[in-house]
């Protein structure tokens, strides 16, 4: 008989890998995934580079493809991305805070149907839309509130399922140690819903930069005017590197949320 059975008979500890008893760290990356992305979109940025440089340019490609242009829209396009995002939160969060409650489950369903339209309606229509309202005009205000109202949803279900995650007899025990409902919700709740809010977060961030780009078809400064036009002059050209370049800022966007994603993961998560 091996020892290991001698021990579980006698009532002793089976002896433990030394390996298998080192706690895993869930959720953190290695240095070197850390610095894979930057790496992959520079490379990219370089090529483009090197293909706007080596190619003869008209008139209209040398104004829309300098370089003081380009990173006048990404600046466009970032704002318009923080912006809208900043709005998200602002709503989705308290939200999703709110509907969590007790109080709250009878509204819950007609809520989650209203912030769904969003979703529901196509993005260029819904775009089309606040920007016809006069109210809104053209340009940066209807697109910020067309991402607004088409990336709330995510935010507040994962606010909603992180909250709903957390374990009741953790509540309870907070609440028996005269803990109040607040302190509970800012001291335990929240925290612990952090990864799986930050995941929808993360999810928001790209579908913005993405989004935003549609922008350009209502008069909002950013990225997708490269594409309009390249499309509008039947300069391809100019529409590829427009597109590469939305592509790279989304890629960056979610490269750094994901680094934000594992910094406010709570310990031991």
């Amino acid at each position: 008989m091996s020892t290991t059975a001698v021990q579980e008979q006698e009532g002793g500890p089976a002896p433990v890998d030394p390996q298998s008893a080192k706690p895993a760290r869930a959720g953190r990356r290695s240095l070197a995934s850390y610095l894979a992305m930057p790496v992959v979109l520079a490379i990219v940025l370089l090529l483009v580079w090197w293909a706007v440089s080596r190619r003869e340019l008209d008139s209209a490609e040398q104004e829309r493809l300098s370089f003081s242009y380009i990173v006048g829209l990404t600046q466009d396009h970032i704002v318009l991305t923080v912006v809208s995002t900043v709005f998200v939160l602002l709503i989705a969060i308290p939200m999703g805070i709110l509907l969590t409650r007790s109080f709250a489950r009878p509204i819950t369903p007609p809520a989650i149907a209203v912030f769904n339209i969003g979703q529901a309606v196509p993005t260029i229509g819904l775009l089309a839309i606040f920007a016809i309202v006069g109210t809104f005009g053209l340009g940066f205000k209807p697109t910020v509130i067309g991402l607004v109202a088409y990336t709330t949803l995510p935010v507040l279900r994962n606010t909603m399922v992180g909250l709903a995650q957390v374990d009741a007899s953790v509540i309870e025990s907070a609440r028996g140690m005269g803990m109040t409902k607040f302190a509970v919700l800012t001291r335990i709740e929240l925290p612990l819903a952090v990864p799986v809010i930050m995941a929808g977060l993360r999810t928001a961030l790209t579908i913005n930069v993405g989004t935003a780009t549609l922008g350009a078809f209502i008069g909002a400064d950013c990225l997708g005017r490269l594409i309009v036009s390249g499309f509008s002059g039947n300069r391809p050209f100019i529409t590829t590197v427009g597109a590469i370049l939305v592509a790279v800022l989304a890629l960056l966007v979610d490269y750094l949320a994901g680094i934000a994603e594992d910094v406010l993961r709570p310990r031991g998560l």
